[in-house]
């Protein structure tokens, strides 16, 4: 019989890899942003990436590159955040200026109240400049999903950023009373899977337990297959859920490395 403590540290670790270790605060200067990058390096299996504010992007990579030279870690950041204006234009200056400064990744909040208006355009055309803009970058767009609230808006949402273009789609900015919810993941998932586009989920917004997050990995894999759930294709954006996957190792001595 399967030790159930072992397959919990096992797949605790594994969550690790699938981490956006993110910081997204309002901080007076770049040293939260360097001690985060610190620590994440120092993660053994290391997270996918740090996700933080544009202005604090040259400092994650400086701080990467001197603490993770091998280059495992990618430096995320946030456009059009968080208030998801419809807007195309400003989002890929805002596109373009982060990936001038380095970052690897790009998080873009869908004009998620224009579409409750019933514009559907403009959503597309801002997934589509963005991911232009990121040149090639992988390009997650924020649904906000707490906000749409049912599961048919939050299908057209994600059928409207998936034509645009997304790499994948993303449950909440974290800044909304609603974050992720498995209600809507499931919903997102199952658009990525009928469509069949090569596009992954990242689960945001209040997933803070290794039970909570444990639940979107097993949820990934129902619908789209174990082999799925990678960092390609899946991620989990939080800050303090870290903690207690580390805790479910039993001590930060076995996530770590010294």
């Amino acid at each position: 019989m399967a030790d159930p403590n072992s397959e919990r540290a096992e797949l605790a670790r594994r969550m690790l890899e699938l981490l956006d270790l993110t910081r997204l605060e309002d901080d007076a200067d770049d040293g939260p942003v360097r001690a985060l990058c610190r620590r994440a390096a120092a993660f053994d299996p290391a997270p996918a990436a740090v996700c933080v504010y544009p202005h604090f992007i040259e400092a994650a990579r400086a701080e990467l590159d001197r603490c993770d030279p091998g280059g495992r870690i990618r430096v995320a950041t946030v456009v059009n955040f968080p208030a998801g204006h419809a807007d195309p234009a400003a989002t890929s200056e805002e596109t373009e200026a982060a990936v001038a400064l380095g970052a690897d990744e790009i998080d873009v909040v869908f004009p998620w109240r224009a579409l409750l208006e019933g514009d559907e355009e403009v959503g597309r055309e801002l997934v589509e400049r963005c991911r232009t803009a990121a040149a090639g970058r992988p390009v997650k767009v924020i649904l906000e999903t707490g906000e749409l609230i049912d599961a048919k808006r939050i299908r057209l949402a994600s059928e409207i950023a998936l034509a645009g273009g997304a790499d994948f789609l993303k449950t909440s900015t974290g800044k909304t009373a609603t974050g992720a919810t498995p209600e809507a993941a499931e919903v997102m998932l199952e658009t990525i899977r009928v469509r069949q586009r090569d596009a992954g989920l990242k689960v945001s917004g209040g997933v803070r337990t290794f039970d909570d997050a444990a639940g979107y990995v097993r949820l990934a894999a129902r619908i789209m297959g174990a082999g799925w759930v990678e960092p390609d294709h899946f991620r989990i954006g939080a800050s303090s859920l870290a903690d207690d996957l580390l805790a479910v190792l039993g001590d930060s001595g076995n996530g770590s490395r010294s």
